[in-house]
């Protein structure tokens, strides 16, 4: 198996817009919309050893977060008429707040949901399960816990295989490299 380097804007759109429409706004920025990201390309790798977006993840104070969609992300928020993400997401910024809540221009459907495997699917749903109505700092702190963010310095990428070192992995360090996630 030969690693993706990026995957395609519209799986990107498909992922975003089940997150911003399966998790409760009021708790949804985007620092919290990047460690949702991170859960579930990790929980997949952990699951299936492969990643859902492939993106790389770096060590950041507020954990980790996937540099090529926090790019995306932090271009739409400084300008979402001229963004790729304009037909996906918008932002609002609530009165006496830093947050720049994520907020779906349109409903997740089925041509978003073909997009995404079964697998995919089945992570995002998870995720969104567990951190719905959890507090941006609920799940800083968790992704501080795992150990792709712990065994990792300030401003080092984060390899996917160190998902396996979590005990929930069902994959060695070892497989991981094996599928060609480093």
């Amino acid at each position: 198996m030969t690693r993706q380097t990026a995957v395609p804007l519209p799986k990107i759109k498909a992922i975003l817009l089940y997150l911003a429409n399966n998790t409760n706004s009021k708790y949804l920025g985007k620092v919290k919309l990047m460690k949702l990201f991170y859960f579930a390309d990790f929980l997949h790798v952990k699951k299936y050893g492969t990643p859902i977006t492939f993106d790389s993840y770096v060590n950041l104070e507020h954990g980790p977060i996937p540099s090529a969609i926090k790019n995306l992300i932090d271009s739409a928020a400084d300008d979402i008429e001229s963004s790729v993400l304009q037909d996906t997401i918008s932002f609002e910024r609530p009165e006496g707040t830093k947050m720049f809540r994520v907020i779906p221009t349109r409903a997740f459907i089925e041509s978003d949901a073909k997009l995404l495997s079964d697998t995919e699917l089945d992570i995002l749903r998870k995720v969104c399960l567990r951190f719905s109505e959890k507090t941006t700092q609920f799940v800083e702190d968790e992704s501080h816990n795992e150990a792709p963010w712990k065994n990792t310095r300030l401003l080092d990428n984060i390899p996917y295989e160190l998902a396996a070192q979590d005990p929930d992995s069902q994959f060695s360090e070892d497989e991981l490299k094996l599928l060609s996630l480093v």
